[in-house]
């Protein structure tokens, strides 16, 4: 059982070291996108340096991974082990792989939009709800950083009271954990005023 969910997180980190930015900077810029702006290969990163189509590309990318590892995994583990923990290593592993992925020396993203391709697999309601959350944040304000943040302290609120299962409230906690130390540079700039806003120079 324990080789399963070990394959699991292996399989999920594989698929997040697929850092869709990095890619997308390598194919339009022929650069290490990391070289550029904050020194992130995130989705806001590369819509700084790269643009919004870019942008996108990139959200689509990084959803996308976490929604096939997942999905993978419990095809292959299916009736094997308990469905919820297979999902709960391999989203796991995506992120792990996304924000620290081995080929890229352990520098990739901030893991925003793999978070949203993982929530799409366990709740595609909390998903949803989480995504109307952080879109709104981000046309309210135009700091990513600041929605990013708020969205993820959101997501196990909406699973204690809507989903109520332990094994994604103990996850998502961690992961909200995860997403603010990693935002930790952008919540000194927001205390002082100086963080960028989305789509100004």
């Amino acid at each position: 059982m324990f080789f399963n969910y070990f394959s699991g997180l292996l399989i999920g980190y594989l698929f997040g070291c697929f850092v869709t930015g990095y890619i997308v900077g390598k194919f339009i810029k022929k650069t290490d996108i990391r070289d550029f702006g904050s020194g992130n290969a995130g989705m806001t990163n590369t819509i700084r340096v790269l643009g919004w189509k870019a942008g996108f590309v990139t959200l689509l990318g990084d959803f996308f991974k976490s929604v096939f590892a997942i999905l993978l995994a419990k095809y292959l583990f299916a009736n094997a082990v308990d469905d919820r923990i297979i999902v709960v290593f391999t989203a796991a592993g995506v992120i792990l792989g996304h924000n620290w992925p081995v080929f890229l020396n352990f520098r990739g993203g901030k893991g925003v939009a793999s978070i949203f391709g993982v929530l799409a697999v366990m709740n595609f309601w909390i998903a949803l709800m989480s995504g109307v959350f952080i879109l709104t944040i981000m046309a309210t304000t135009r700091y990513v950083s600041l929605a990013s943040i708020l969205t993820s302290i959101l997501i196990p609120i909406l699973f204690v009271v809507l989903d109520k299962n332990e094994p994604y409230i103990v996850f998502t906690v961690i992961l909200a954990v995860i997403t603010v130390y990693k935002h930790k540079d952008n919540v000194k700039r927001l205390l002082a005023g100086k963080e960028s806003k989305i789509g100004k120079k």
